[in-house]
């Protein structure tokens, strides 16, 4: 009986996210017809409302923030969890930062008239419906219903438990802000209330969400990629490689590690390994920094060698393998860049790689061999980001290869459709 119970329910529950997401396909309509004024107005309306309602936004994240500690929530997880003022401040400067950008729709990427006479052009046009799926970060509600926004397209979120009062604060003063410009409601939605059913029935909405979109640790990011029926754009954990090479100058290397690694190292963007060229002269003061910002060390025997007077842990396969997301780094001394290169290609998600060097000729062979969505030559890997490449904000970090790899932008939440004008035109 129990079992019976369950699938009706687990129906109903589809049913209802269908329906939602037929919602914001009639939403979507409506915005098509919206110019880049009407869409930046409502940009501007959606960060006026977060800011005139700072104090509920906070009130509902602190609720999150102590059902957590309740729940033995990680240190790590809680920090992507926090909001206060200083990055509600953030939301609002990356609303104002988006309303600033080109519109992406009906940018022309292509266009000729071809000896026929026949007038072609390839535009960028909204995918239509955006399914988001994601953990804990209600600042990702704010980013993804931005850009959702800006390129045409209405959006289902998933948003996950541990930040469930925050998203609904969120959601609900987004959707009084697109109500307060007169654009449709339904344009963002939040299917929070259905639990990982929910979650469940946005993979399988083939047909009704046009695309879906994870954001999370692995765990979550590998069950929509082998489950979902829609369409998926894989966003990567991220473990994160600097190698320090030979040549590496010392104060560079010292900073760039330590910002890599400590600025805010709950996040995809933080680097998790750390290679060091046995030549590299400056690895015991990177190391000490390190160790003295409160950073545990997982080492190989050389690496350990380096730092005889430092506790250390001694790493193994899982440490090359982890994403710590705290303040962990697994650290190895490879004898040449060829070994650095060897042990990225094995371990690597394909996120950000990084290398430290003086020498041009290390760092154009670093970056033409590493097949990673970012390459950093000299400067921390939380440049990974879409705010900070000057995209305004992202929905996620792709590390695949089709449609969309890296910070995810406006111009990635499009797609292209073909228009051909002819004069009756006739094939022959």
């Amino acid at each position: 009986m129990d079992a019976v119970n369950t699938e009706e329910t687990n129906t109903d529950i589809t049913n209802s996210v269908h329906q939602l997401a037929d919602r914001a396909r009639r939403a979507s309509r409506i915005l098509k017809r919206a110019n880049r004024d009407w869409k930046d107005r409502a940009l501007q309306a959606m960060a006026s409302r977060i800011d005139e309602n700072r104090a509920m936004i906070l009130r509902a994240n602190e609720k999150d923030l102590e059902n957590g500690r309740a729940n033995g929530t990680s240190e790590a997880l809680l920090d992507r969890l926090k909001l206060d003022d200083q990055r509600i401040d953030g939301l609002i400067g990356a609303l104002h930062e988006l309303a600033g950008l080109p519109d992406p729709v009906g940018r022309v990427v292509r266009g000729e008239t071809l000896p026929n006479g026949l007038r072609m052009r390839q535009v960028n046009v909204p995918m239509g419906v955006i399914g988001t799926i994601y953990e804990a970060r209600p600042n990702v509600t704010v980013d993804i219903a931005g850009l959702a926004l800006k390129s045409g397209n209405a959006v289902l979120l998933r948003g996950g438990s541990a930040a469930l009062n925050s998203n609904q604060a969120l959601v609900a003063v987004i959707r009084d802000a697109l109500e307060s410009v007169s654009l449709p409601r339904d344009i963002v939605i939040s299917i929070d209330e259905f639990g990982r059913p929910g979650a469940d029935a946005m993979m399988g909405a083939r047909g009704k969400i046009d695309v879906l979109i994870p954001r999370g640790g692995r765990e979550l990011i590998q069950r929509v990629v082998t489950t979902a029926k829609v369409p998926v754009i894989e966003t990567g954990e991220g473990n994160v490689h600097i190698f320090l090479d030979a040549s590496a100058d010392e104060e560079m290397a010292v900073d760039i590690l330590l910002n890599a690694k400590t600025h805010r190292p709950s996040v995809c963007n933080t680097v998790e390994s750390l290679l060091i060229h046995k030549d590299a002269a400056v690895a015991p003061a990177v190391l000490k920094a390190l160790s003295e910002a409160g950073v545990s060390l997982h080492t190989d025997d050389r690496a350990a060698a380096l730092v005889p007077q430092l506790k250390t842990t001694p790493a193994g396969e899982d440490d090359w393998r982890n994403e710590y997301l705290d303040l962990d780094i697994a650290v190895k001394v490879v004898d040449d860049m060829d070994q650095a290169l060897e042990h990225i290609r094995t371990y690597s998600t394909g996120h950000t790689e990084a290398i430290i060097t003086s020498s041009l000729t290390a760092s154009e062979r670093f970056v033409a061999e590493i097949d990673s969505a970012a390459v950093i030559v000299n400067a921390s890997t939380r440049f990974t980001d879409g705010g900070q490449l000057g995209l305004g904000a992202e929905v996620g970090i792709s590390t695949q290869k089709m449609h969309a790899r890296g910070p995810m932008g406006l111009a990635e939440l499009t797609t292209t459709k073909w228009i051909v004008q002819g004069d009756g035109h006739i094939r022959k």
